[in-house]
């Protein structure tokens, strides 16, 4: 089996990436993919950049190219939920793109020609990714003491509804007109949505796991840079090792 590891920014991937062992560099489509093992599992890990489309490219590519028998998909996300707060870990259950809107000719959020407005996540999936999470909370204690040295002293774990579009979520405004739209909504993101459809295209597996860096409102881009650079990629990495760990003991 061969797992596709996305995130958007490089500090989401750069500790993961840096664990692969015996590393193959594969320079296409404006990309760098790695491939190797990670934690003896074989994966290709790759920054895929901002955005839905960036996303769509890469998940494609991860899939003809490679071959890859699933993806995960991790990063940061805003928090819209009044329940999360920084630190918090939402694992995606559906996934809408809040800025499809094809009206009068369908529903608004309808993705075109698939009657769907949303993509749902399997739920064997989100229950694999909701132990390796669970068992990250436990068991890392070296990264939780860091985080308690940050304030962020118990981190949660959320499965819910996911949005995403080619808007950073940076209002009260825009995340009440949000909520009122896509009322299921717990936090959102720029990529989730398109990877979801193009696994859908392809019937790959996929799960996506976001972890909480700001608030969604006007001081959500200095949290989210603070909190990219500080605990992002440590995230990313200790959850991924939880459920390499996993997937290994079903094969």
């Amino acid at each position: 089996m061969l797992v596709g590891i996305m995130g958007a920014m490089p500090e989401e991937m750069d500790k993961l990436i840096a664990a692969i062992e015996h590393k193959e560099i594969v320079e296409s489509g404006s990309r760098i993919y790695y491939c190797g093992s990670l934690y003896g599992q074989e994966v290709v890990a790759v920054f895929s950049r901002w955005g839905k489309v960036a996303a769509a490219a890469t998940a494609t590519n991860l899939i003809l190219q490679f071959k890859v028998d699933r993806i995960v998909f991790t990063g940061i996300a805003g928090g819209i939920s009044a329940d999360l707060n920084v630190g918090d870990i939402v694992i995606a259950q559906r996934l809408f793109q809040h800025d499809m809107d094809a009206r009068p000719f369908m529903r608004r959020f309808e993705i075109p020609l698939t009657g769907k407005t949303s993509f749902e996540i399997p739920i064997q999936n989100v229950d694999t990714m909701k132990e390796a999470v669970h068992n990250f909370l436990i068991n890392d204690k070296e990264f939780r003491k860091q985080l308690v040295e940050q304030q962020i002293v118990h981190p949660k774990l959320f499965v819910g509804d996911v949005a995403s579009g080619d808007l950073f979520i940076s209002s009260t405004a825009m995340k009440q007109a949000l909520i009122k739209n896509l009322p299921s909504v717990v936090c959102a993101e720029m990529e989730g949505a398109a990877v979801a459809q193009v696994c859908a295209d392809y019937d790959v597996p996929l799960v996506v796991v976001r972890i909480i860096s700001d608030a969604a409102d006007e001081a959500a881009h200095q949290s989210a840079i603070g909190f990219v650079n500080q605990h992002a990629g440590d995230y990313s990495l200790s959850i991924l090792k939880e459920y390499i760990a996993l997937i290994r003991k079903q094969l």
